[in-house]
């Protein structure tokens, strides 16, 4: 037998061959029900394959969802049919799902249809995260200067306050402690900007990301977000993550504060829930990588709150963005510069008592390519 030639007894299942593609892709029988459903449609519709197969595929999508007048044209015509861009969301599986559908007749059986949903997440990821970039570099930019420009004069300013508090009567003691307190509110400010313009290489090593989150909880359970319920949905055998602990800390406590401040201090039922999942084959070129890398460690923390207002949503990420009376609007914007500098990516889907904050993160790999073991 020559080296090109394939053994006879060399059998491809077919379940196994479709469970294999990263896209959705479902069977539809002529009385509307699913004749079959690949595993990535069970993560797309949020259930399984068996409950699937029960179901009318109507009741799966949102009401008069497109997708179903475009099976039925599929099933008329004989021939495929392609749509770009549908949103298929519905509060089950996310309040936006955009697809890009291909459908076609099966063959043998015209009646049965064949859907293929691609999602246009991962090419609209990209877009986001060049536009998370370009607002960090502008902040690194801006931070450099108001270091150079506006600290030392603050510190002359402060200077010269507390010089005049020494003779100042009870009254302009007032005056003079309200400019050292503004100056110092100012410097603060600065000084976190500044955590945009350090551009050194970043320390990284194995972390469990659990372990950082349960830091994450305990933090935010002794101190803002006391009055709020906790939930862990966690994947036991998630590897580590490739990161520096001490700024994972930081973006999760960013993220788990924001929703802490988006539930209210009023909330009688606030609930923020922390998961993580192993997400295979989703690959993207980042800042911090010349080449695609995978992204398969997957973070998110959700709250039950009001969700995002209509008007941040589309500069989320920018600094100085915020809703908050005595917000700076830097939070975000610091937890994406971090996030990109690890070489991973941060998405987000809201709608009213359910944001999502989603983190993907490249995994720990040794020198040999093994996965190491957590620190």
């Amino acid at each position: 037998m020559s080296g090109a030639e394939i053994p006879a007894t060399l059998q491809v299942d077919p379940g196994e061959l479709l469970n294999a593609l990263p896209h959705a892709v479902l069977a539809v029988a002529p009385d509307g029900r699913v004749r079959e459903a690949n595993a990535a449609a069970e993560t797309f519709f949020d259930i399984s394959r068996a409950s699937m197969r029960r179901r009318r595929f109507a009741d799966m999508l949102p009401a008069n969802s497109p997708l179903l007048a475009l099976v039925e044209q599929v099933r008329r015509r004989g021939a495929t049919v392609n749509e770009y861009r549908v949103d298929l969301g519905t509060p089950r599986i996310g309040a936006e799902r955009i697809v890009d559908i291909h459908a076609a007749p099966m063959s043998g059986d015209a009646q049965i249809v064949i859907v293929m949903l691609q999602e246009r997440t991962i090419a609209d990821k990209m877009d986001r995260q060049l536009t998370h970039r370009g607002a960090a570099r502008s902040v690194s930019a801006l931070a450099a200067m108001l270091a150079h420009e506006i600290k030392n004069p603050l510190s002359g300013i402060r200077g010269a306050a507390q010089l005049l508090e020494t003779d100042a009567s009870e009254n302009d003691r007032v005056l003079t402690r309200l400019i050292c307190d503004e100056t110092d509110r100012i410097v603060k400010l600065v000084d976190r900007m500044e955590a945009f313009s350090d551009e050194r290489p970043i320390d990284r090593e194995s972390v469990n990301i659990h372990t950082v989150l349960s830091h994450v909880k305990q933090v935010a359970q002794a101190g803002f977000a006391r009055h709020i319920r906790f939930t862990e949905v966690y994947d036991p055998s998630l590897p580590p993550v490739l990161a520096n602990r001490d700024q994972m800390v930081q973006v999760f406590l960013n993220l788990v504060k924001n929703a802490a401040e988006a539930i209210g201090n009023d909330a009688i039922d606030g609930e923020i829930e922390m998961t993580t999942a192993f997400r295979a084959g989703v690959r993207l070129k980042t800042n911090a990588s010349h080449a695609p890398i995978s992204l398969p460690l997957e973070i998110c923390v959700r709250d039950n709150g009001p969700g995002i207002p209509a008007d941040l949503q589309g500069n989320l990420f920018d600094p100085f963005v915020t809703n908050k009376a005595s917000g700076t609007g830097l939070g975000l914007a610091l937890v994406a510069k971090i996030i990109g500098d690890h070489g991973g990516i941060v998405e987000w889907d809201t709608q009213a008592r359910r944001t999502v904050f989603r983190v993907l993160l490249p995994m720990f790999a040794s020198t040999d390519g093994r996965i190491s073991g957590d620190t």
